[in-house]
C-alpha cells in the first residue's frame, strides 16, 4: 500500500492455509439507478445513461453488496472477517491493487453473478510492522458467459502506534498530458460509500478515522481514486474502448487536500496516475486500449 520494501514473514499457518480456494457466489442486477447516481457524483459530461447502455468501466464495484447485518459487522465497519475473507488478526485494512479484463460490455438492465475465489495469502515484514496480502480472483457474467475477470488485493497491518506519522508518497515527476483536480468533499467519500454499500468507518467516521486508526483525516476509497483514472482516460480519449486495467496504491489521499488525477497516453493504452499534496505519487496505474 505504502510502496514500502516487504519480505516474507514465514509460511502460513494451516488455519489460514485452508482459506485458500475457498469460493463465493454473489447475484445481482445492473440496475439503472444506482448507474445514474454514479454518473451524478463523478459528473460525468457524456449522455445520461439508459437501461441497455454499456456500464462504464469499473463502475461494477457499486453492485455486489456484501450486505453483513449490523450485528454481523466489525469494529472498522466490515463484515466480520471469518465469513468468507480468512480471519487474519491485523486491524486495519485498505484495497491495495486490482487487475481487469473486459471481455464484453456488461449491459444496464442485466443479472449477473460474481463468483470469488481466494487466490492467495501471503503474510509479509514491512517497515511499518506485519502485513498480510489477500488476492480474491473475481469472475462476472452474465446469462451468455463471463464478462470481466478481475484479481483484487487487499492489504492487512497492524494498529497504529501512538505518534505515527504519515509520510507522503515520493513527488511525481511524470510528463502529464491529461490532468484532472478533484476535491475530496465529505459528500463525496459519503456517496461512495452509499454506492458500494462500503461501512468501512475510515471513509465517513472522522473520529474513528483518526483516533482509532491513527490516520490524519478520512481516507478517500482506493476504488474511487481507481474509478476517477479509468473516468480521465474514458473523458480524455472518447474515441477508444478500454481492454484492461491495473492499478497498485502507493500511500493513502486524505480529504484535507485536493488531488489531481493524470495520465499520459499513447498507441497502447495510457498511464495513469494519482497525486495528492505536494504532486507526491499516491496510485499508479494503466489501461489498455481494445486492438483497432
Amino acid at each position: 500500500m505504502s510502496g514500502q520494501t516487504v519480505e516474507e514473514a514465514g509460511a502460513l499457518s494451516p488455519e489460514l492455509q485452508d482459506w485458500i480456494g475457498r469460493t463465493h457466489l454473489v447475484e445481482d442486477t445492473a440496475d439503472l439507478g444506482r448507474a445514474v447516481a454514479l454518473q451524478a457524483t463523478l459528473e460525468s459530461p457524456e449522455d445520461p445513461l439508459a437501461s441497455g447502455d454499456a456500464l462504464p468501466e469499473l463502475w461494477h464495484w457499486i453492485y455486489f453488496w456484501e450486505t453483513a447485518p449490523l450485528s454481523g459487522t466489525g469494529a472498522d465497519g466490515h463484515g466480520a472477517r471469518g465469513r468468507f475473507l480468512p480471519p487474519i488478526d491485523l486491524p486495519r485494512r485498505m484495497w491495495a491493487g486490482s487487475r481487469l479484463t473486459w471481455l464484453r460490455p456488461l449491459r444496464i438492465g442485466l443479472a449477473m453473478t460474481r463468483q470469488t475465489e481466494i487466490a492467495a495469502i501471503q503474510v509479509k515484514q514491512g517497515r511499518s510492522g506485519r502485513l498480510a496480502f489477500v488476492t480474491l480472483r473475481h469472475v462476472v457474467s452474465d446469462p451468455a458467459g463471463p464478462l470481466l475477470e478481475e484479481e483484487h488485493d487487499i492489504v492487512y497491518r497492524e494498529a497504529a502506534e501512538a505518534g505515527e506519522s504519515w509520510r507522503p508518497g515520493a513527488p511525481s515527476e511524470r510528463n502529464l498530458v491529461w490532468s484532472r483536480e478533484i476535491v475530496p468533499s465529505p459528500l463525496l467519500l459519503f456517496r461512495y460509500s452509499a454506492l458500494t454499500f462500503n461501512g468501512h468507518r475510515i471513509h465517513y467516521d472522522r473520529p474513528y478515522a483518526t483516533e482509532v486508526e491513527g490516520y490524519p483525516a478520512l481516507i478517500v476509497h482506493g476504488p474511487l481514486l481507481a474509478t476517477c483514472m479509468v473516468d480521465l482516460a474514458r473523458r480524455s480519449a472518447p474515441d477508444k474502448r478500454i481492454a484492461a486495467f491495473r492499478f497498485r496504491a502507493l500511500a493513502p489521499i486524505f480529504d484535507d487536500a485536493p488531488f489531481r488525477v493524470c495520465g499520459d497516453p499513447d498507441d497502447g493504452g495510457a498511464d495513469l496516475w494519482v497525486e495528492g499534496f505536494g504532486r507526491s505519487l499516491c496510485m499508479e496505474g494503466r489501461v489498455d486500449w481494445v486492438a483497432p
